[in-house]
């Protein structure tokens, strides 16, 4: 039987695909499997994986005929695995050797349906370690104990699904699939899901995920359309979090993080260049459709906790005002 199933997306990944690989080479068992997903690259990361395919142990090779983004190209990966366990990777980060091995003891000894890790940071030559944000370790608990406070960072806020271990249960219960075709925030609802849903998870220190940021390629340097889908994300992760039996203690918490998520993308817009003016009009109106979708009363005592800038930003765009620059005066102006 597969053991582990590593569900791997790549999309015009040329730099930096010889590095996942290599790294998956030195993580290779013979009860491991590698699912390498083409999401239809245009680049010349089609023929790495074709060769990969030929000379990676457990490499198994899929394409999607369209390009559907990372979410799709993942369940396209989970549609095809056989392990008792799945992990993911993404096609520009790369592992520290035998970390997968390292990983399957550690879900195994701590017997639960996930654990998350901690990762390893790289932006060019620089390097830092980021720490699942919850103080409990090396242990089974509850994952929907982990989701609260409201106004702390939680577990349901370090989304990255790359950073942990999957127990083959929980795609049998539908848990480990993505929002097909959202481009960016996938990992947001599927989160929320786990914490939810799963009935136990762990936290270790264990470092072996190295996730590259800063790079041209990424869709977090892209400014277009597509990171408007954040908006249809944390709809969702309200729209499920309302029907929970434990809604009325759980919406507090997912209204902030909407929010804090809102504010950050429109002072972005505010103050570089990052979106197309195009794009950072639709980014402003629908944020304010989207607080105006949110439970009002809640909405109001999340606004009330935070800083005065995020407030101030987010009280405008509730009530359909502009917070863009004033060109003449450099003031927020009505739209």
């Amino acid at each position: 039987m597969v053991k582990l199933s590593v569900v791997v997306p790549f999309y015009n990944v040329q730099t930096y695909a010889p590095d996942a690989l290599r790294s998956l080479r030195a993580n290779a068992r013979d009860d491991f499997e590698f699912l390498l997903v083409d999401d239809c690259s245009t680049d010349e990361t089609p023929e790495l994986l074709r060769r990969a395919e030929r000379e990676l142990p457990g490499a198994v090779l899929l394409r999607n005929e369209r390009n559907g983004g990372l979410a799709t190209a993942r369940n396209t990966g989970l549609d095809a695995a056989r392990g008792e366990y799945l992990a993911f990777l993404d096609g520009d980060d790369w592992l520290a050797p035998g970390y997968y091995s390292q990983l399957v003891d550690t879900i195994e000894k701590l017997g639960c349906d996930f654990v998350r890790t901690d990762h390893v940071v790289c932006t060019g030559r620089s390097r830092s370690v980021q720490r699942v944000p919850h103080g409990r370790r090396g242990e089974a608990m509850s994952p929907r104990e982990a989701i609260l406070p409201a106004d702390r960072s939680t577990s349901v806020d370090y989304a990255y699904a790359w950073a942990g271990i999957y127990h083959r249960r929980l795609l049998d219960r539908g848990l480990l699939h993505f929002t097909d075709g959202l481009r960016t925030a996938e990992d947001r609802p599927w989160i929320w899901r786990l914490h939810r849903e799963a009935e136990s998870f762990g936290v270790v220190g264990l470092l072996g995920v190295f996730y590259r940021r800063g790079i041209s390629s990424s869709l977090t340097q892209i400014g277009d359309v597509r990171q408007l889908d954040f908006i249809r994300a944390f709809d969702q992760v309200l729209e499920e979090t309302a029907r929970d039996a434990d809604a009325r203690s759980l919406l507090p918490k997912a209204v902030r993080t909407y929010c804090a998520i809102i504010s950050h993308h429109v002072a972005g817009a505010e103050d570089s260049k990052r979106f197309e003016p195009a794009v950072a009009r639709k980014l402003r109106s629908m944020s304010s459709a989207a607080l105006r979708r949110m439970p009002q009363g809640i909405l109001a005592e999340a606004l009330n906790s935070m800083d005065a800038d995020r407030a101030g930003r987010l009280r405008k765009l509730r009530r359909g005002l502009s917070t863009a620059p004033n060109r003449r005066t450099g003031t927020g102006a009505a739209a």
